[in-house]
């Protein structure tokens, strides 16, 4: 494009805003294209633009010779390499430059003459690609050299819409590109034939260029298009994955706003129900303190007046008065005494809220379908309720584990629902003080305290349960510990003859024997026990002694089998 013609395109370009058509500007300096080159990433460009891009990295070029520079595309960020002599050895655009004359063809405005710089244009060679007015135009054609070239009106091309021009060597201005040399793979003119190509073998463009298209082609069509569906259908299912993870982020996040929401409320009413069972427990205690102190101040007064009149009546009075109000007198303060016995002054305790607290961590069921934790705890341990469960309270066997359990309960005797108290056991042989069982106490965190024990030898023990250093109901318990199993030397089985896998000799502590010169018992004779014994004694209980050597002794007096070990 001339000077005159981009100085106009550029004025244009100020005064309309961007052009319609994309395709004629550049992208990196977003104005219409100026000598456009290709990119290797085929991305086109202005040859400033791509001369002014930073460079990425520089090869090390042989001796002699200048760099091979590295650029990243503007449009594809694709490392590309600058041909040594700069943006100018690339391939030229010629289709951005069509792009750019139908641009300034549709733009409003009339077009200059390239040539005279005068008058407006009306026509353009295709072969020198410059607008003309009407004298220049008539001078172009009868110039010898410019005489054949094709010169169209401009009022055509626009109602046209594209662009069809010769493509003109750089080298030799005005000669159109109609050979191709196939040694160096590139588009000439006459002259370069002539010349510089005269010892190549150079084929008219319209002979070859089907041989190059169809390679295009096949790329294309072959390769590149089915590619290209595939990465669109790729695409398509990353956007509408894009757009799924979306809904499903936005859904959760509405899931967790509203459950949020709903989680908050719940820990608001159940707050408010912690205060308002806090107040009950005030006003409650609160109610018990005022009965107790109206009880007080009442038996005070009680007793104060039988005092007062107790000790005047022995000062003041003279022996016949005492006398006469004797049997009153030591009436009442004989009910006043009765009760100061009783211990009821002292039985008082009055409740200062130290039982009352909040617990934290401890679980609360749920609240509008969400659970919540924190509970006004306002038990207090009683002692003398506290109470010891459990099968091995009062027997249990030398070297073997034991375990009881102890309950800790409040004043009503229900179970407190939580640990924290001091729980001692002390286990002691009555008759060697210096002997005791090793006792472990596990809290158990509900209000339970399991303990296990292993009493070393067998004797009369007694168990010492204490809470907060006083002793709980039944508290010492007398345990017996009994020596240990006499272990069974034979076998746990149904009959003599399926222990002993057929053994005629294998014999049964029970009185039978089977047919067929067997010695041992079998199923159903007389004398079977009818369930699973021991063969060594014959007892039917799995986890029991094994008989004495005495009493099989005894047995087999009797007529029973004598048992031999299997």
């Amino acid at each position: 494009m001339s000077q005159p013609d981009r100085i106009e395109n550029e004025a244009e370009l100020e005064r309309n805003g961007p052009p319609a058509n994309p395709r004629a500007v550049c992208n990196a300096c977003k104005r219409l294209y100026r000598d456009p080159r290709i990119l290797p990433c085929l991305h086109t460009f202005c040859s400033e633009c791509i001369g002014q891009l930073e460079p990425f990295s520089m090869g090390g070029p042989p001796r002699g010779e200048r760099p091979v520079v590295t650029v990243l595309c503007p449009t594809c960020d694709s490392e590309v390499d600058i041909p040594p002599s700069g943006p100018g050895a690339l391939s030229t655009d010629h289709l951005a430059l069509d792009e750019v004359f139908l641009e300034t063809l549709v733009a409003d405005g009339p077009l200059g003459c390239d040539l005279c710089g005068e008058g407006g244009a009306e026509s353009r060679c295709e072969v020198c690609c410059v607008n003309l007015c009407g004298f220049c135009c008539q001078a172009h054609r009868r110039q010898k050299r410019t005489a054949s070239h094709s010169v169209r009106c401009l009022k055509e091309l626009k109602s046209a819409g594209r662009l069809s021009r010769p493509v003109l060597c750089s080298l030799h201005p005005g000669q159109e590109l109609r050979l191709f040399c196939q040694p160096c793979d590139r588009p000439v003119c006459l002259e370069c034939a002539a010349t510089l190509h005269r010892d190549h073998h150079c084929s008219p463009t319209r002979d070859v260029v089907h041989r190059h298209g169809d390679r295009i082609r096949e790329l294309v069509s072959g390769h590149l298009r089915p590619h290209l569906g595939h990465l669109k259908a790729s695409l398509q299912k990353v956007e509408k994955s894009q757009d799924a993870l979306q809904a499903r982020v936005d859904a959760t996040a509405n899931e967790v706003r509203g459950f949020a929401r709903g989680y908050a409320s719940a820990v608001e009413a159940h707050c408010l129900s912690l205060l308002h069972r806090l107040e009950e427990l005030h006003v409650q205690r609160r109610n018990q303190l005022h009965l107790q102190r109206a009880q007080l101040q009442q038996e005070l007064v009680d007793v104060q007046g039988g005092v007062d009149f107790a000790e005047r009546l022995l000062t003041c009075g003279s022996d016949a008065e005492i006398l006469s109000a004797k049997a009153v007198t030591l009436k009442r303060l004989g009910s006043l005494a009765e009760g100061s016995r009783s211990g009821r002054p002292a039985a008082v305790a009055p409740d200062d809220g130290s039982g009352i607290s909040f617990a934290a961590s401890e679980p609360a069921g749920q609240v509008g379908g969400f659970p919540v934790v924190g509970a006004i705890v306002s038990k207090t341990v009683e002692v003398s309720k506290c109470t010891i469960e459990g099968e091995d309270l009062h027997t249990s066997r030398e070297g073997e584990r034991a375990h009881f359990l102890v309950v800790c309960r409040d004043s009503a005797g229900e179970r407190m629902t939580r640990g924290g108290e001091h729980v001692m056991v002390s286990i002691v042989h009555k008759g060697k003080k210096d002997c005791k069982a090793e006792s472990a106490v596990v809290d158990n965190g509900d209000g339970t305290y399991g303990v296990s024990y292993t009493p070393q030898e067998a004797g009369a023990y007694s168990v010492w349960v204490c809470v907060r250093a006083q002793h709980v109901q039944g508290s010492p318990l007398a345990l017996t510990v009994s020596r240990k199993w006499r272990h069974h030397s034979g076998t746990f089985h149904c009959c003599c003859f399926c222990s002993s896998g057929g053994s005629k000799e294998a014999r049964c502590g029970c009185p039978g024997t089977m047919p067929g010169g067997f010695q041992g018992c079998g199923h159903g004779h007389k004398g079977h026990p009818g369930k699973l014994h021991w063969s060594c004694c014959g007892c039917t209980v799995k986890n029991s002694d094994c008989l004495p050597q005495s009493v099989l002794d005894a047995v087999s007096a009797r007529g029973h089998l004598r048992t031999v070990e299997l």
